[in-house]
């Protein structure tokens, strides 16, 4: 019997401790469920920004990730009372160094001029003369296209002399500086541009535009009126927000549309002798530079609600019509072309000849002459609409051009050939690439191509980010901020949360990951392709802030991050800012090149670095 007492009071003896180590363990796994399912509150990683890459097929939705091993990878915005009271005292800043990251050893040399560009505008893969001698031909505008350097040069691009920070908007609209670039000083010519020259209350001179022009007689507001008023469906900043400008000048008619909610992307080949692009970046309107010569430009198919063109200089049905199909291409069904330009409205044999070419044309390719009427003084225009489905194609006498075979065709627009096809237009319930969106601004969060679930999610999560953070907490002056960009933009959420700021964002998508860029075309942003291990087409010093969200981690695997750094450098302008997201030890690489560069950088929550660029540059007397 003392033997089988002693056993149960063991067994007893031995359970408590065991039933007591259960119930912690489910205590614990029940505390990590609840956290788990918490609401929609983390900084997304790297997989979160880059969702499916069919854009045609639903997107999987946004949801929180597990945290990594290394909590310091994801930021975590979940704060108590006391880190926001005491926020300053968690955050680094430094001048020049230190944080125990290692110096990084860089010898900086000051970029040099050539025979067709200043330094002060080096655009390395517009400028590089020793491959545009070697082309074979510039028919197609070959010697416009982008002939990047292989090794990428690693030098300072050097500011102009006696260069001064933009005039803010919205002032910057209607007058820019005098002296902002070298392009500006040596190859003015005012009387072509409709501009003049004035001395302001800002002290010193400056270029005043006019409003109007060769094509815009009455100014360009009333044109804008014009075109509304001839086709009421167009409906500026309802129906119709998303629009681009071919050869667009200095940018005006995209920059009197923003009155009017409607977002432009304004381009043209660079020009040594007006740097036009350059004044309209410098004036605060969305521009870049390209052309359509051999390549598509860097847009997705079916994306512009409304394409324009006065007095362009394209010939749109040269080349068998190849830069009409391109047109073609990235207008939505339905969208519509809107052409002002000489043969349109004059009578002479040469513009008739053109018109009959065109009318031949956009009737072979379906396109319906909506409207053509006359505006101004003589001048007038037409406005054809892309066809919503394929039966006008089927119904052609003859096939010509023939509809493309989609398997042959390049998926992302990316040094991706002309087509000499017309791509077939998906239609049904079921299809969600060729509706029409909503209105703006409902398609902010009702896009045709992301659910209305998975982009409301998406907003409100950068939402949160952009409100309580960035514009909170960074020490960063958005009152003279006016471009951004955003270098790995995923769905386009921290666009879309900045929307309501007097400023525009564009959305950069790495050409060689996952395609979302239609999704932020839907949602009514703006944005091309690109890969960051090459320069962008655009003038130094264009961006007031450059946003990036776990893009470097992906992008050391293809090439230099110092590279990358280099560019950061050529298109920020002195006393602009940089937001890196990343992992830290990402982070840790990145803050000793921005430290050789002598930027300015802080870092907070061991999560965000924030880096401002000053006026340093290497051998600065001699430049």
């Amino acid at each position: 019997m003392a033997s089988s007492s002693s056993s149960r009071t063991l067994l007893t003896e031995r359970r408590l401790p065991l039933l007591l180590s259960f119930f912690l363990l489910v205590l614990a796994i029940l505390l990590l469920i609840f956290s788990s399912s918490s609401s929609f509150n983390y900084f997304p990683s790297a997989k979160d920004l880059l969702p499916s890459p069919s854009r045609s097929s639903p997107l999987p939705p946004i949801s929180k990730p597990e945290l990594p091993s290394n909590p310091t990878s994801v930021a975590d915005f979940d704060e108590t009372e006391a880190d926001r009271d005491n926020g300053d005292a968690a955050d680094e800043e430094d001048v020049g160094g230190g944080g125990g990251e290692e110096e990084v050893n860089i010898k900086w040399e000051v970029c040099k001029g050539g025979k067709t560009f200043q330094a002060a505008d080096y655009i390395p893969c517009l400028d590089n003369w020793n491959a545009i001698k070697k082309l074979k031909s510039r028919r197609h505008m070959e010697h416009r296209e982008r002939h990047c350097p292989k090794p990428s040069l690693r030098c300072l691009v050097p500011l102009p002399s006696r260069y001064k920070v933009p005039v803010p908007w919205p002032k910057s609209r209607d007058m820019v500086r005098l002296i902002f670039g070298f392009g500006m000083i040596m190859f003015l010519t005012p009387n072509s541009l409709n501009i003049r020259k004035t001395k302001t209350e800002y002290g010193g001179d400056y270029l005043v535009f006019l409003f109007s022009g060769t094509q815009f007689k009455d100014g360009v507001s009333k044109y804008i009126e014009f075109i509304e008023q001839n086709l009421p469906a167009i409906n500026w900043g309802g129906h119709t927000r998303v629009v681009l400008d071919v050869g667009c000048g200095v940018a005006s008619f995209g920059g009197y549309l923003m009155d009017r909610n409607v977002i432009t992307m304004s381009f043209a080949p660079k020009d040594e002798h007006e740097a036009q692009i350059q004044f309209a970046l410098e004036r605060g309107i969305p521009a870049f530079l390209s052309v359509i010569g051999t390549q598509k430009l860097p847009f997705p198919d079916n994306v512009f609600d409304l394409i324009h063109c006065s007095r362009c200089r394209v010939h749109w049905d040269g080349d068998g019509g190849k830069p009409l199909l391109e047109l073609n291409r990235i207008l939505r069904p339905g969208g519509f072309f809107v052409w002002s330009a000489t043969p349109v409205y004059r009578d002479n044999a040469r513009d008739q000849t053109v018109w009959k070419s065109m009318v031949a044309l956009t009737e072979s390719i379906c396109w319906k002459t909506v409207k053509k009427s006359m505006y101004s003084l003589g001048i007038g225009a037409v406005i054809y609409q892309k066809p919503i489905s394929n039966s006008c194609y089927e119904k052609r006498v003859e096939n010509n051009p023939p509809l493309c075979n989609e398997k042959n065709r390049a998926g992302i627009s990316w040094y991706a050939p002309l087509d000499s096809c017309l791509p077939r237009i998906s239609v049904g319930r079921t299809d969600i690439q060729n509706s029409w969106p909503a209105s703006w601004p409902d398609r902010l969060n009702v896009g045709s191509s992301i659910s209305e679930e998975n982009a409301t999610l998406d907003t409100k999560h950068w939402e949160k980010i952009v409100n309580n953070r960035y514009l909170q907490d960074l020490a960063i002056d958005w009152s003279n901020i006016r471009n951004v960009m955003d270098m790995n933009a995923g769905y386009g959420g921290f666009a879309a949360a900045l929307v309501n700021q007097p400023l525009w964002v564009m959305n950069i998508v790495p050409a060689n990951g996952p395609d979302t860029l239609g999704i932020i075309f839907d949602r009514g942003l703006i944005g091309v392709y690109h890969d960051w291990c090459e320069s962008l087409d655009t003038y130094p010093r264009t961006y007031d802030l450059l946003h990036s969200a776990f893009l470097f981690e992906n992008l050391k695997k293809r090439c230099d991050i110092l590279d990358v750094a280099v560019e950061m450098d050529r298109i920020l302008r002195p006393g602009g800012w940089v937001l890196i997201q990343d992992t830290a030890a990402m982070i840790k690489k990145m803050r000793p090149i921005l430290h050789s560069l002598h930027w300015i950088t802080t870092l907070h929550k061991k999560q965000i670095l924030v880096g401002k660029k000053s006026f340093w540059r290497p051998n600065e007397t001699s430049t």
